[in-house]
């Protein structure tokens, strides 16, 4: 090997150790803002959860739930632990709405995360609407299969069915690596926090602010690494290894999913990747749905552990979750009318969102908490 290409391999080793150590940093903001979140909200997850058997409400406490803890994993153990509890404090029928909804608030992540790139125009047109896909297809698949559910029981009968031929095979844990690497790089963070304050409020506005500034820098120098790579063959690589297979690119976002034990950290991976042109709409939709599916795997897993009389009762509602995830690609993902749909819409929104900045940071905030933050205020003062 001559002295060119030496230098050469050593300017791609740097180029990919500086990517794997911006996006540790970027997962580690992640990971805190979400702890910043669950600092605030998860307290109230169970008075949430518990509040009301209207479909509609469970839904919105769903969303709601779900972008307070920015983990639809949290969300849906949680529901699966209410459903198995001995005393019974939600019914298979009032968690299926919320295990909807939970679908849908676990997008919040990847959409605020696109916002970081809200400052050039073209980057910000491509994250937004890769971040955005996300947030239309399970709106789509809700619209869908929640009425279908509420009138027939499909997915909740199947989903009892299955269950009874899976009760008793035990519980199955799986500890990530990069779990417990994001969890120590988090640890400083938290440790100012409490440094700083005593209260968990404080504790978590702190979280949040670190935690946002590691995402915004990291993102910036990412896309910045990434555009260099761009005058390299890797897009070609990506986009030849994406267009290779649909299935092959479900199973990407399935596997990466199950190992991060994170949707959020899987879709919020595509967008500075979409941001830096390497990946396009078309391809991370694909990925996106994979997540859908790989984020099932840990309440099925968690509910697989529960024992007692409602021990089945916990299975079946983790199942509705992978039965209402599967059915959505089946009924949406074949036929190109209806898959194209959501991409427009993302499309479409992007568009006006680059135009006017501030409606993308309306749409965010709006429509993941302010909106059913203010349904369940208002739903809650009807009740009392």
């Amino acid at each position: 090997m001559n002295s060119s290409e030496q230098a050469r391999t050593l300017s791609v080793l740097i180029k990919v150790a500086t990517v794997l150590a911006l996006l540790f940093i970027f997962l580690v903001g992640i990971k805190g803002l979400g702890g910043g979140f669950k600092l605030l909200g998860k307290d109230m997850l169970e008075a949430f959860f518990t509040a009301t058997s209207n479909p509609f409400f469970g839904l919105v406490v769903g969303i709601l739930a779900t972008t307070l803890v920015q983990s639809s994993s949290v969300t849906t153990s949680m529901i699966v632990a209410l459903v198995a509890a001995p005393e019974n404090p939600l019914p298979v029928a009032n968690a299926v709405p919320m295990i909807m909804g939970a679908n849908i608030g676990t997008t919040v992540t990847n959409t605020i995360v696109s916002l970081a790139q809200i400052g050039k125009r073209g980057e910000f047109k491509r994250a937004f609407s890769v971040a955005t896909c996300h947030d239309f297809f399970n709106f789509g698949a809700v619209a869908l299969l929640l009425p279908l559910e509420l009138l027939t029981g499909v997915l909740s009968r199947s989903a009892a069915a299955i269950a009874g031929w899976v009760a008793g095979l035990g519980g199955v844990t799986y500890s990530s690596p990069l779990k417990v690497a994001l969890k120590a790089g988090v640890a400083p963070l938290k440790g100012m926090a409490a440094m700083l304050f005593e209260v968990k409020v404080g504790q978590a506005t702190v979280l949040i602010i670190l935690s946002a500034v590691l995402i915004v820098g990291s993102l910036f120098m990412l896309v910045k690494v990434l555009r260099a790579a761009l005058e390299t063959r890797i897009e070609g690589y990506i986009a030849k290894a994406l267009d290779r297979s649909v299935f092959g690119s479900l199973a990407i976002g399935i596997v990466v999913t199950v190992m991060v034990q994170s949707s959020s950290i899987t879709t919020s991976l595509l967008v500075p990747l979409a941001g830096a042109g390497l990946v396009t709409l078309r391809q991370a939709f694909p990925i996106t749905l994979g997540a859908n599916i790989g984020t099932t795997i840990t309440a099925l897993l968690a509910s697989m552990a529960v024992s007692g009389a409602n021990a089945q009762a916990g299975i079946t509602i983790a199942m509705v979750h992978l039965l209402f995830n599967m059915s959505g690609i089946l009924i949406i993902y074949p036929w190109n009318k209806i898959r194209s749909l959501p991409l427009r819409a993302a499309e479409g929104l992007a568009e006006v969102a680059t135009g006017s900045r501030r409606y993308a940071v309306f749409y965010s905030l709006g429509l993941f908490y302010g909106i059913p933050g203010l349904l369940i205020l208002v739903q809650k003062a009807l009740t009392n």
